[in-house]
Parts: C-alpha cells; sequence; structure tokens
C-alpha cells in the first residue's frame, strides 16, 4: 500500500493555509487598500448650483453636483427632503456630474449626501443642506366626508382649490392622494370633473374596515408654476354592512346587516310618471322631520299631484329629495301597489326602526322599477353603479387599455465601470 499520495495532499493544504494567513496579514497592514480608510472631505471637488449663502433656490431649475478637475469622480447621490422623499436623478456614466430628472419640491428643505472617490480610488463624501423657494400658487385638497364611521358604500372625495385639466398633472396629483385601508382593497380614484374626484374600492369596503386619506402634495411640483399645497389628512371607521334593497316589483323592502336578513317592510315607491331611481344609492344623511312639497320637483301648486306634507324619520339617499321616510297615508298600498312621488315611504313604525338602525354611507338599492338608473355622479353617490372596469377608466393612472401608466421617474444611476 502506498502512502505518498496523503502525505503529498497534506503538504499542499499546509501550504494553502500559510498562503491565506500572508494574504489576511498583508490586507490588515497600514498599505490595506483605499476603500478601506475613512472617506475624506470633498467639498472641494465638487461644484453645486445651489445656493450657499441661504438664499432659496429656484425649484424650477434642477439640482446639478459636477465633479472639479480629472483626478476624482462621483460615485452616488442621495438627496431627500424633510417629509422622506427622495429627490430621482441622473448620473454620468463617467461619474462627472449628477443631475436630478424630477422637478424639486416648494417650500422644501433638502439634505443631499455625495459619495466620490479620486484617482487612486479612495473615498470621499460631502454632505449639505439647501431650502427652495416657496410657491406663489398651491393646489390642496379637502377630504370627505367628515371623520367619523360610515356604512360600506360610502366613497371618499378630495375638492381641490384648483382646477387641474392637463392628464399629466392630473397623474401627479392623483399619485399624491393616498388612500390606505385596513384592510387592504383594491380602490381607484376618479375624476369627476377639473376640481372634484371620488375613491371607491373594487367592492364595498370591508366591514370594520379602518381607512386613512392623506394628500402629499405639500411642495410637489403639480404643473407649469403649480405646486401642491398642505392637505389635512382624514380617518374613517367603516361599520356593519347594511344593505337595504327596495323591491318596486314586490313592494317590499329587504333590510340585511353583513349578509343575514334582519327585517322585510312592506314599502311603496313611485308610481307612473314619478317612478323611482333604480340602481345603488348610498345614504347621506338623516332628518327626524321634513316638510315635502311638490313644487321642489316641479309639481305645480294647486295641481292635482300637488303636495305639502310633514314628513318624519327622513333617510336622504338624493340630494334632489329622495328620501327612504315614514308615510302613513299610504299604509293601505304599502306592499301592494306603488303610489309614491317617488319615495320609498313605509309606516311610522318601521321607518323609525330604519332611521334608527341604518348610518351615513349604508346601500339602499332600488330594483325592478321603470324609473331610470341612478346619475353616478351629481345627485348622490351612485359611484356603484358603474362597473370597475368603467370605473378605472376615470383614473388618470390608467391608460385606454387598461394598463397604469408607468412612473415618469427615473431611478438613480451609478457610472459604468
Amino acid at each position: 500500500m502506498n502512502d505518498t499520495p496523503r502525505i503529498r495532499t497534506f503538504l499542499s493544504c499546509t501550504l494553502l493555509a500559510v498562503t491565506v494567513t500572508a494574504a489576511a496579514t498583508a490586507c490588515a497592514g497600514s498599505d490595506g487598500h483605499p476603500l478601506s480608510a475613512k472617506a475624506y472631505d470633498a467639498a472641494d471637488q465638487l461644484a453645486v448650483n445651489a445656493p450657499a449663502d441661504g438664499a432659496k433656490a429656484d425649484p424650477e431649475k434642477p439640482l446639478e453636483i459636477t465633479a472639479k478637475g480629472d483626478d476624482g469622480r462621483i460615485t452616488d447621490v442621495t438627496a431627500t427632503d424633510a417629509s422622506g422623499r427622495h429627490l430621482a436623478g441622473e448620473l454620468t456614466a463617467d461619474g462627472q456630474r449628477w443631475r436630478s430628472t424630477v422637478a424639486l419640491a416648494a417650500g422644501a428643505r433638502y439634505t443631499v449626501r455625495v459619495a466620490t472617490e479620486d484617482g487612486d480610488g479612495a473615498p470621499g463624501a460631502r454632505t449639505f443642506t439647501f431650502e427652495t423657494a416657496p410657491a406663489k400658487r398651491g393646489l390642496t385638497a379637502t377630504f370627505g366626508p367628515q371623520a367619523g364611521t360610515y356604512g360600506v358604500g360610502q366613497p371618499i372625495t378630495a375638492d381641490l382649490s384648483l382646477p387641474v385639466k392637463d392628464p399629466k398633472a392630473r397623474a401627479v396629483v392623483e399619485r399624491a392622494l393616498k388612500v390606505r385601508s385596513t384592510p387592504a382593497v383594491e380602490g381607484a380614484w376618479y375624476w369627476v370633473d377639473d376640481k372634484k374626484l371620488h375613491f371607491r374600492p373594487k367592492e364595498y369596503w370591508p366591514a370594520g374596515a379602518l381607512v386613512t386619506v392623506t394628500g402629499n402634495l405639500d411642495g410637489l411640483k403639480v404643473g407649469d408654476k403649480l405646486y401642491g399645497g398642505a392637505s389635512k389628512p382624514l380617518k374613517l371607521t367603516i361599520g356593519d354592512r347594511i344593505e337595504a334593497i327596495a323591491d318596486a316589483g314586490s313592494h317590499y323592502m329587504t333590510v340585511k346587516r353583513n349578509g343575514e336578513v334582519i327585517n322585510t317592510i312592506p314599502v311603496t315607491t313611485g308610481k307612473p310618471g314619478f317612478s323611482t331611481r333604480n340602481g345603488v344609492k348610498v345614504i347621506l344623511g338623516k332628518e327626524y322631520y321634513v316638510r315635502m312639497r311638490g313644487t321642489s320637483i316641479g309639481i305645480a301648486e294647486g295641481s292635482s299631484e300637488s303636495y305639502d306634507l310633514p314628513v318624519y324619520y327622513a333617510t336622504r339617499v338624493t340630494w334632489s329629495g329622495e328620501y327612504v321616510h315614514a308615510a302613513p297615508w299610504s299604509v293601505g298600498s304599502q306592499g301592494v301597489a306603488n303610489v309614491s312621488h317617488g319615495c320609498v315611504g313605509m309606516s311610522t313604525g318601521n321607518a323609525a326602526w330604519f332611521y334608527e338602525t341604518v348610518r351615513p354611507g349604508d346601500i339602499v338599492r332600488v330594483v325592478n322599477s321603470i324609473g331610470e338608473t341612478m346619475d353616478t355622479f351629481g345627485n348622490g353617490f351612485g359611484d356603484w353603479n358603474l362597473s370597475w372596469d368603467k370605473w378605472r377608466e376615470g383614473s388618470a393612472l390608467v391608460e385606454a387599455a387598461g394598463s397604469p401608466v408607468a412612473p415618469t421617474e427615473k431611478a438613480r444611476l451609478r457610472p459604468s465601470i
């Protein structure tokens, strides 16, 4: 038996260990790699176009950082404002210049950290701060409804202080309007007009959800010389899922809580010529007493259809005057025929129960009426009568084909080696 190969293997391993030890000793010595050294102050190697005398920088102009001379280069730049927002920028391949690629925020304070290296590869660093001038015009958003607890159908509204028409500017605004729900939901904003947006989930809000709305517009460039201002955040709580289905064909209303039927009520809806609107409506508010007049819906005073009545337990579902309310004068027709001028009428006892059971944001859905479908906007919240695909088309972040619009910001780039 020959043991020579074993001896050779042992000797080779010994030599390898000696070699590794020697290399480790060399790295730990005073002549180590330049990158292991403490970063030097690179202030003298850089030129910056931001004012250094306390003056405010023009947010319309990009931030530029340039390496002086040929014996060094920029390796990385990080710029953030006081809110933690990063300023995107682009670094040339040779590391000689970094330039911001998106607009600076107005009225903001930036902290900029620059990393460099000299001709020998030794690292340098410079940190500086500067402020931008405030905007002359500020776009703000006012969110609705007021803070509180609402039903699962409650849309979020955003009223802008100035009109926004340009599609690119709308995209900037929409990205800054954040809606966060716990549990999470899929949702989108819809531009109702140049100054108003609505937000709704794909499906109704989950019962018990916590919703927070924020507008991260402050200082953000929206359009030509137009910047965002501060917007007050909003917090909502979503209650139980209350749905009332008023069937104009059977003359009954079924009320559900979290999917379980809790009451079935005989009702009367709009008679021919005054048919109740079909579709989903969101409860807008509750009024214990309302004086209802036919003149408010275009009925001439003194005509055969004229009326002037005190109405109790009135739950409003449209701004034009459609309610679910007590109608003691039509109890004989409730559950049998449609005799109202468009409202859903019921006995005083049933109306009082309904009034106490529901809250703003709960759902009232009318089916089997010969009336038109509830308007999507303008007469309350008909938002849920649009399909999800149609709703998404109202977003500035979704193209006609349904694909998200790509962000315009570029990531920071390191120079190629």
